[in-house]
């Protein structure tokens, strides 16, 4: 029997809300009342920093950043600085990994997989590069990825938190006000940029949904509901 997974497509979430209802998604699997999940989304504009990252990657002010209007948040995943902004399909999968071998470094290469796959739906060749994470086009990054594994000390097993950030069609000039990922000898590109003309955001989610069930062996369902229903039906703020 396949994995089950709930799909929520949320629309427009400021990134506190976002990062504030993963903590609640991975509390409930915890618990054993939640189902795997994934959160669609797409924030205002944002720098997010991880775990192996710093400010010095950020090359702008705090009195710049604002007049941008770019939050910034320090964050629990992953990785380096990166940008999240409108234009960009952010991916949230919230999946206990004991259905996956519990591998994390295999959960990475599968969400990259799932990626790659999209983009060959659009004709672009994408791939990895060697000791880094995300997926790229030629030297140019189009898709960064960041999670972080949430220990499950009752399964012995991890349930995973952040995830993916696909450049569809953003405003790439804000990353050069980063080092994205700390990488400073290649750049990032978009989908529109890549092909030349304007690709449907609701057309992007489909074909991840479907590139994600093929990858994971994963049958999705669409769940109904908005960032405050599920911030509501998922109760309290709680760390993680």
């Amino acid at each position: 029997m396949k994995p089950q997974c709930d799909i929520y497509d949320l629309g427009r979430v400021e990134y506190g809300q976002g990062f504030d209802l993963q903590k609640k998604a991975v509390r409930r699997m915890l618990k054993g009342e939640l189902p795997n999940t994934a959160l669609l989304l797409e924030h205002p504009p944002v720098y997010t920093i991880g775990r192996a990252g710093g400010a010095q990657n950020v090359l702008i002010g705090e009195e710049e950043r604002k007049r941008l209007g770019i939050a910034l948040f320090d964050v629990d995943r992953g990785g380096d600085v990166t940008y999240h902004g409108p234009g960009q399909l952010v991916g949230y999968p919230i999946l206990h990994l004991r259905d996956w071998k519990n591998d994390v470094r295999e959960y990475l290469r599968l969400l990259e997989e799932v990626i790659i796959r999209l983009l060959a739906g659009y004709g672009i060749e994408a791939g990895r590069k060697e000791g880094m994470t995300g997926a790229w086009v030629g030297n140019e990054k189009i898709c960064a990825i960041g999670v972080k594994a949430n220990r499950d000390t009752a399964n012995q097993s991890y349930i995973t938190s952040h995830g993916f950030a696909l450049n569809v069609d953003p405003d790439l000039s804000h990353f050069g006000h980063i080092i994205p990922c700390g990488i400073t000898e290649y750049g990032v590109t978009s989908l529109r940029k890549v092909l030349g003309r304007t690709v449907e955001m609701d057309e992007v989610k489909k074909r991840w949904v479907a590139a994600f069930a093929e990858v994971f062996g994963i049958e999705t369902k669409q769940g109904e509901a908005t960032a405050d229903e599920l911030a509501e039906r998922w109760g309290e703020d709680v760390e993680v």
